[in-house]
């Protein structure tokens, strides 16, 4: 066994796109820099969500969609060809090997240590690689912790028996079970309930709310509701699950014990039940901070409770926004302010300022892709209810835009404006309908610009779009 020491000025541990990120924006600054990984490099969006994840659904949203055209419905009106959809899946995830992404780091000059990271004390890191070697870090000015989340799985007995599918497997299932049962009702239960009842499995939701999407505006939910009932998906609210067994060997069928007291029985069960940190081995414990717990940053990504203000927290592992895109928006203001601290510069850490992470609280854009999709940024109208504002709701039906109708027949879909009387602008936008997807960097841009109304309102949308729903909510809040 090899032990070594090598010093930088920044060390990141983690490397999916927020880890990456942080690694390119401090090298441009001209620091020294290295990145610690123990899977693969490009993390969990390019190998186990974001990217299988839309490849497995563009298809069965594409498909949604052209049964809507009169013209193409016979041609669309037959199953999906599961081979070429996994296959495109794989594609899009690289084959889980991750090459390219370790040649754009050579290209930015960013070192790269395959192993696990862990802190031993302030602006040390010990990695152990794969060899059994050890390589002792230390960092100049800053680390940054990257490491994202896990699946957090709820205390089911039997659990452990059953060997569950997180989002992972779920991602990158190489087989199409006849029945699934998904638990859960957010972000990743209802995609893949989407996905997997389209390529062919039986799909049963087992939400333990009375609705879907449950941080979203309600009419979002109830819409995606609608969608999953239509193409065959079983619901059931309020339903907890109470034991699980696996029957008949490691291939046999997964037994569900239902609140109700009800059986229910599937070949493979997704529980999409929340996330949770991976602090659990990082060394949290040498610098006074609780393994296992969110990291806690201030506006410019500094963790909170440790002195020196060497640490940073990135992306998911700070709990701001569990969102691939916001967490690269982080890595990008995070790398400008270590950059600037090293060279002892000014910080520029007004709202909407070069170095805080406004828009963490103000404008956080989502798209669910489902069918229909959903798409959403800023407040909600409960979360409106609860803040000290003077806000206006503005709802429209997507189906009357001129742009719908040609979108497809029997479009459904609905829009939602909050406006901040006090302020005359736009603080949150959410859409629901086929196509939405779209439309969120309007919103983004709408709320994150803070544009006035009386501004926006000479924003003139094509016809005949989607986007003309700007004009129809301008004209309904007007009047």
């Amino acid at each position: 066994m090899n032990e070594t020491t090598r010093t930088y000025d920044v060390i990141v541990i983690g490397a999916g796109p927020v880890g990456e990120n942080v690694a390119e924006r401090a090298r441009a600054a001209g620091l020294s820099t290295v990145i610690v990984e123990r899977e693969l490099l490009g993390g969990e969006c390019s190998f186990w969500a974001c990217d299988p994840s839309k490849a497995l659904l563009r298809p069965v949203v594409t498909r949604a969609d052209a049964r809507r055209v009169p013209g193409l419905n016979p041609a669309v009106a037959g199953p999906l060809d599961v081979e070429a959809v996994l296959a495109h899946r794989d594609k899009m995830s690289s084959y889980w090997k991750d090459e390219d992404q370790v040649d754009w780091l050579n290209s930015v000059s960013v070192d790269l240590i395959r192993g696990h990271g862990r802190l031993t004390g302030p602006k040390q890191v010990a990695v152990q690689t794969p060899e059994g070697d050890n390589i002792a870090l230390t960092a100049r000015h800053a680390v940054a912790v990257s490491t994202g989340t896990r699946a957090a799985l709820p205390p089911i007995p039997g659990l452990d028996t059953v060997r569950p599918w997180t989002s992972r497997e779920a991602t990158s299932a190489d087989k199409v079970p006849g029945r699934l049962a998904v638990v859960g009702g957010g972000v990743v239960a209802v995609e893949m309930a989407t996905a997997w009842q389209a390529l062919g499995s039986q799909v049963t939701m087992l939400v333990l709310e009375d609705g879907l999407l449950q941080r979203m505006e309600p009419f979002a939910g109830e819409l995606v509701t609608d969608g999953l009932r239509e193409a065959g998906v079983d619901i059931r609210f309020n339903t907890t699950v109470t034991s699980l067994a696996r029957a008949g060997g490691e291939h046999g069928e997964v037994r569900i014990t239902l609140s109700d007291g009800g059986p229910l029985a599937a070949d493979e069960i997704l529980l999409a039940t929340g996330r949770a940190p991976q602090t659990r081995d990082v060394g949290l414990e040498t610098v006074g901070l609780t393994p296992g717990d969110w990291l806690t940053v201030d506006d410019t990504f500094r963790v909170t409770g440790v002195d020196g203000g060497w640490l940073y927290a990135v992306g998911d592992v700070n709990r701001r926004a569990l969102m691939t895109h916001q967490g690269k928006y982080q890595a990008r203001i995070a790398g400008a302010v270590i950059g600037t601290r090293a060279k002892e510069e000014p910080i520029d850490d007004a709202p909407w300022g070069a170095h805080v992470a406004t828009a963490d609280h103000a404008a956080v854009p989502q798209v669910v892709f489902t069918t229909p999709e959903v798409a959403s940024v800023g407040l909600t109208s409960r979360e409106a209810e609860q803040s000290e504002r003077r806000i206006e709701v503005v709802d429209y039906d997507l189906a009357r835009v001129a742009g719908a109708h040609q979108y497809g027949e029997d479009y459904r879909g609905r829009a939602r404006m909050l406006i901040d009387t006090d302020r005359n602008t736009v603080v949150g936008v959410t859409f629901a309908g086929p196509g939405v997807g779209e439309l969120v960097h309007s919103a983004t841009i709408a709320v994150a610009g803070e544009v006035p109304l009386d501004r926006l309102w000479h924003a003139v949308p094509a016809f005949p779009t989607l986007g003309e729903v700007w004009l129809r909510l301008l004209e309904t809040y007007r009047g």
